[in-house]
């Protein structure tokens, strides 16, 4: 056998190996393909984003908005100049033993070192019951007066809607007995296409310590 023979031999046994090989492994590749199309169908008709538009302008990076409600312009204009200041400093409000009672009881939360006085002061190192912690970030509403009808930080929008959290910590307990607030700053606006949303750093400082009970990133809608 002379070289050639021997390429020619070597190449016709390649290509017969490399059409097995492909051969089995078709059906695996098809089955990841059948899932990867089913998992995108099965995203695509979720209810939360099937009116998204990736291209729209809310859904990018937003320049230049242009808003078809004079009000609503007015309204980002002025709170675009409040970024990174701080809006509001709220009334020192006690929270007893009475309330983390209650709301142990409306939540289920029945944790000794909330609702036991007798055991904390011996067991725990604080020495007293504590508040929990999302009796603090519930207690937001009545320490940012957005419950009082008497208040209203926006009064031209028509409807003002919470609409989440970005990020929530509780840097330091709340014992019971103590008086805490809260200070507001607005950390950003965004315009969208039918609102306004708002981003407000919310921190709960407790009376005579330097650490916050709870330090909030709320995102509030505005409509018009």
């Amino acid at each position: 056998m002379n070289v050639l023979e021997f390429i020619r031999e070597k190449k016709e046994d390649f290509q017969e190996n490399t059409a097995q090989f492909k051969a089995m492994l078709e059906p695996t590749f098809q089955s990841w393909s059948n899932k990867l199309n089913d998992r995108i169908t099965n995203t695509l008709n979720n209810p939360w984003i099937a009116g998204l538009n990736p291209f729209e302008s809310s859904n990018l990076f937003i320049t230049g908005q242009v808003f078809q409600n004079e009000t609503a312009e007015r309204t980002y204009e002025n709170l675009k100049k409040q970024i990174g200041q701080e809006t509001y400093v709220g009334q020192w409000q006690i929270i007893d033993q009475n309330c983390i009672n209650q709301f142990a009881d409306v939540t289920g939360d029945q944790q000794w070192i909330h609702t036991d006085p007798s055991r904390a002061k011996k067991e725990s190192p604080f020495k007293t019951t504590i508040a929990h912690g999302f009796l603090t970030l519930a207690l937001l509403p009545k320490l940012t007066d957005t419950i009082n009808e008497k208040i209203n930080f926006y009064p031209e929008a028509r409807l003002v809607v919470n609409y989440g959290l970005n990020q929530v910590r509780f840097p330091f307990p709340v014992k019971s007995g103590s008086r805490v607030r809260a200070r507001i700053r607005l950390k950003n606006v965004v315009p969208l296409n039918k609102s306004i949303e708002v981003i407000n750093e919310i921190s709960v400082e407790v009376e005579y310590r330097k650490r916050y009970a709870c330090v909030a990133e709320t995102v509030l809608r505005l409509y018009f």
